[in-house]
């Protein structure tokens, strides 16, 4: 069924079941799509996902801790460790999460915009109220993500990420984004760059002091090359080498502050070594904002929004070269397997997602799917003739956090889709489905629970219908 279009203003009418905040004064518009979002998530029913690091089993300790995505053989002894130990327990509460949605015209203008975030406080979900012009809200009270508040305090945070917001009707944990800040990171290089202080085609020395185990040994690799490992296949070392490469010229304070001045203020990245690149625990990202940097780097015609200060943002906040590269690195993506899984395709588990279509250069002659040390099983050659999107997107996962985020677009002669889909959320590896089958020997795990593909799938549907 098609959705009728028509613009909100005023006060949220509550859907029956949800849990709603009042809208602000700014037009609120396209509620048919964030009230279909919500009904998606809520249908998840993620409160039986089984917790293997259930809060009375785990102390953890209060505050930031490091937190990298692990590697394909630590991800794989993980796994297997995981289906030889005792069963864990079922989710004690709702999780946290924060989706949002930018559909896109002809043109690639926002043509309408969706934000749900769910929580402890908000088990049904609640709509957040979006401003037509600025794509933004000040009624959401973000707080910095931490396990053991989420764990032992109902899911609340006690840290604020923006002053000023005591007031804001709806109080939300942001999840820590994980390797989904590497988006944050691509900007920062891709600024640089339009600047004319860099190269991406110079090598850069990377000369780690200290070395740090998760950001790797000194290195000597074009800023380019880079660049594609860091998005494509996710890869630590390269992505200290770049945190360090902003670090080098003193920029990171600037490009923090640019997310700002464009209107992104939940987009930051604090705290990182300039010595290597590590430590990137003081990294946030609302889905929101990060669905608005997709939208500057998909590069659409016009003003793409308006900030609260009356600045406009257009695609020219980078270069068109810088916006190419970023949209083929990221249509590059090796690890589809959150929100899209064609890389287990006709697996019965986990479920298909977003009908994507993996990039031939990850494919090898007899169809199986290898991203650097990641090995598939799978022949995806079918789930490509089925594939109806691409998705040029960028996946995230540790212990606490499972993310994707990304661009969706649809092949010729495929129903038409063209928007944008961001989603944060603490399910991360320690969180599995009850029904999990073992992974096959060597081959690279299934990271998370299905509910997300499902969620994948579910939104797909709800685009092309639109």
């Amino acid at each position: 069924m098609k959705l009728k279009r028509f613009a909100v203003l005023g006060t949220v009418v509550a859907l029956a079941g949800a849990t709603l905040a009042p809208a602000a004064s700014a037009d609120e518009y396209h509620r048919p799509l964030a009230d279909r979002l919500r009904e998606a998530i809520v249908a998840q029913n993620f409160k039986d996902v089984i917790d293997l690091t259930p809060p009375e089993l785990v102390a953890r300790s209060a505050g930031k801790r490091e937190k990298y995505d692990a590697s394909p053989a630590e991800l794989m002894n993980k796994a297997q460790a995981r289906m030889a130990a005792a069963a864990g327990k079922p989710l004690h509460q709702t999780p946290n999460m924060d989706a949002a949605i930018i559909e896109l015209d002809p043109f690639g203008r926002p043509k309408s915009v969706a934000n749900v975030l769910l929580s402890p406080q908000y088990p049904n979900g609640v709509v957040v109220p979006v401003t037509h012009q600025g794509l933004s809200t000040d009624q959401v009270r973000y707080r910095w993500w931490d396990d053991t508040e989420w764990d032992v305090n109902g899911g609340k945070g006690t840290v604020d990420v923006l002053p000023g917001r005591e007031n804001a009707a709806i109080d939300f944990s942001s999840p820590y984004p994980a390797s989904v800040l590497k988006l944050m990171v691509g900007f920062g290089v891709l600024r640089l760059a339009d600047q004319g202080k860099i190269d991406l085609d110079a090598d850069y020395v990377y000369a780690p002091d200290p070395v740090r185990p998760a950001c790797g040994g000194p290195s000597v690799k074009k800023i380019r090359q880079h660049f594609d490992e860091m998005i494509t296949k996710s890869q630590n070392e390269s992505t200290c080498s770049l945190i360090k490469l902003i670090h080098d010229h003193n920029a990171w304070d600037a490009v923090n502050q640019t997310f700002v001045d464009l209107g992104m203020p939940t987009l930051m990245v604090t705290g990182t070594l300039p010595g290597n690149g590590g430590r990137w625990i003081g990294s946030n990202m609302s889905g929101l904002d990060t669905a608005k940097l997709l939208l500057l780097v998909n590069g659409g015609a016009g003003v793409l929004w308006t900030t609260d200060k009356g600045k406009p943002v257009t695609r020219n906040e980078l270069s068109y070269s810088s916006r190419k590269f970023f949209q083929e690195t990221l249509a590059g993506q090796g690890h589809n397997e959150m929100l899209s899984t064609p890389n287990w395709c006709g697996r019965d588990y986990p479920t298909q997602g977003i009908p994507q279509q993996v990039p031939s250069r990850w494919i090898k002659p007899d169809g199986t799917v290898t991203v650097g040390d990641a090995v598939y099983d799978r022949d995806v050659r079918p789930c490509n003739d089925a594939a109806e999107v691409t998705f040029a997107h960028k996946t995230g996962w540790v212990d606490t956090t499972g993310s994707d985020a990304g661009i969706v677009k649809s092949l010729r002669g495929k129903d038409n889709r063209n928007y944008i889909v961001v989603v944060f959320c603490n399910l991360g590896t320690d969180y599995v489905d009850a029904d999990r089958p073992a992974d096959p020997p060597g081959v690279y795990p299934v990271l998370y629970t299905q509910k997300y593909a499902q969620l994948g799938k579910a939104i797909d549907t709800i685009m092309k219908n639109l």
